[in-house]
């Protein structure tokens, strides 16, 4: 990774360095979880949520051992916020893309990109720290692009105690968003 893609991660001492946390970030590839992991990698070790529709027998096995939980897009899937939630109780690194599809795919996309709510839930229902994350050049993998991946200073929460769970979850979700496109932009 460092010698093909040069790459760099910058913003690691804002990582906690024990205890569960949600880490966010923009979602431009299938190599994104690989990128985000690797400058934290071996301290911390991230669980993410997958598409279910990638669970087939072969993959599935892979996708476990490297992290992967199950969650059922377009759908309200409480098993895997629960699943999500105890995790980073019991002192995981969560990794979530809030926009919960690519950006940018092949020639037709069925779904479009917009933030959802599910990585500040997790991180408000479980008590943890949301941490944002911005990367750049997984989509230029092809062409050997420089890799990047800086890492920010966890979202503040503490003012949003006494708001109820989805009110909560909708301000942290934006205070987040703006703070991975400022990190993006970094790059």
């Amino acid at each position: 990774m460092k010698l093909l893609f040069r790459y760099r991660a910058y913003g690691r001492e804002n990582v906690p360095r024990e205890g569960g946390f949600v880490l966010a970030s923009g979602h431009s590839s299938n190599f994104d979880p690989w990128a985000l992991g690797y400058g934290i990698f071996p301290r911390r070790f991230l669980r993410f949520m997958t598409k279910s529709e990638l669970f087939w027998p072969l993959l599935s096995q892979f996708i476990t051992a490297a992290g992967g939980f199950k969650v059922r897009r377009g759908e309200r899937d409480e098993e895997a916020m629960r699943t999500a939630e105890q995790l980073a109780r019991d002192g995981h690194v969560i990794a979530v893309f809030p926009e919960g599809t690519r950006r940018s795919k092949g020639l037709r996309k069925k779904r479009q990109p917009e933030a959802h709510t599910g990585a500040a839930r997790i991180a408000l229902a479980a008590d943890v720290p949301l941490v944002p994350a911005g990367l750049k050049g997984t989509d230029r993998l092809s062409r050997l692009g420089p890799l990047r991946v800086a890492y920010g200073e966890a979202v503040p929460t503490d003012d949003l105690r006494d708001l109820d769970l989805q009110e909560a979850a909708r301000v942290a979700t934006d205070r987040l968003m703006d703070r991975i496109r400022v990190l993006e932009e970094s790059l």
